[in-house]
């Protein structure tokens, strides 16, 4: 059976969870203190690991520090069944995030790239038959564009489905865009590839439109509480109603999940909603991996 590669950032979470997130030159007491794994293509490379109906469905390209952090990703790796393909930088330590949540569950994150903004085409290039097999190929953008600009061509040229989560939000060579299959925006990044505003369901479909003239294939919005826009169906799928904690790696558990409900065969909607039901479970606990639910869960 094909396994979906995951190609992204590995990062080690520092979150304070707190009655408020600061403003500027203001300090906030009273919180408290986790350390949780995360960085957004080892959250999607766990999503996919335990979403999927059989073990062993995942491959994670990253790039680590020779550090306690990177050792730390080995390990978590092989405790969900991925198998990991980590290069090590000798010079960089591996990535890490300061993340502050507020107590409604919102969020703002600071991240240091560390090994991660290294990861180059030459470091990826001895996994690109993992790419080439692959039932579809999942890459964010916290590791270099050219890099994934690279493994999307790869991708690409042997016929193997890109998804692209564009987050963190940046401008994007229209070369990438012609590559991609699907592209999971969230409103912000839609706004910024796109220059529409998106605030509802006919803006979203302003954004998707703009995107295909682009050369992407399909596009799903995501909108949060107020749902996910998917172009396929022209339709808005309303959020589910839960009772939020930490949206921390929300996105990326509905982007893990998106990648192997489309991986299984299943149509567009349908895939949306199992995304969305996965990523509405990660959003009632707290932390990035720590709250990705497994498939018994979901299905």
């Amino acid at each position: 059976m094909k396994k979906i590669v995951v190609l992204g950032s590995t990062n080690t979470d520092m979150v304070i969870t707190g009655s408020k997130i600061p403003v500027p030159g203001e300090t906030v007491s009273g919180g408290t203190f986790m350390m949780n794994p995360g960085g957004k293509g080892a959250n999607q490379a766990v999503a996919v690991a335990r979403l999927s109906a059989r073990r062993r469905s995942c491959v994670f390209i990253a790039k680590v520090g020779n550090d306690l952090f990177g050792r730390d990703c080995a390990a978590r790796m092989r405790k969900d069944g991925i198998d990991a393909r980590l290069v090590v930088d000798a010079r960089e330590p591996s990535g890490t995030a300061l993340i502050l949540v507020d107590r409604h569950g919102q969020n703002c994150i600071s991240v240091a790239l560390g090994a991660n903004g290294t990861l180059s085409p030459a470091d990826v290039e001895p996994f690109a038959g993992d790419i080439r097999s692959a039932a579809a190929l999942l890459m964010q953008l916290e590791t270099p564009v050219e890099t994934v600009l690279w493994a999307a061509k790869t991708a690409h040229d042997a016929g193997v489905p890109v998804i692209l989560n564009p987050a963190p939000a940046r401008r994007l060579p229209p070369a990438l865009l012609r590559l991609v299959d699907w592209i999971t925006p969230n409103e912000t990044e839609a706004g910024l590839l796109t220059g529409v505003q998106v605030v509802d369901a006919a803006s979203a479909r302003r954004a998707t439109a703009a995107l295909m003239r682009k050369g992407v294939r399909h596009v799903l919005v995501t909108m949060g509480a107020r749902g996910c826009w998917c172009g396929d169906s022209d339709c808005l799928f309303p959020c589910r109603k839960v009772k939020a904690v930490d949206a921390v790696a929300a996105g990326d558990t509905f982007n893990g999940a998106f990648a192997v409900a489309l991986a299984e065969g299943l149509p567009c909607d349908e895939a949306v909603e199992f995304a969305q039901k996965a990523a509405a479970i990660s959003v009632t606990r707290p932390g990035a991996q720590s709250s990705v639910p497994f498939r018994r869960e979901v299905v």
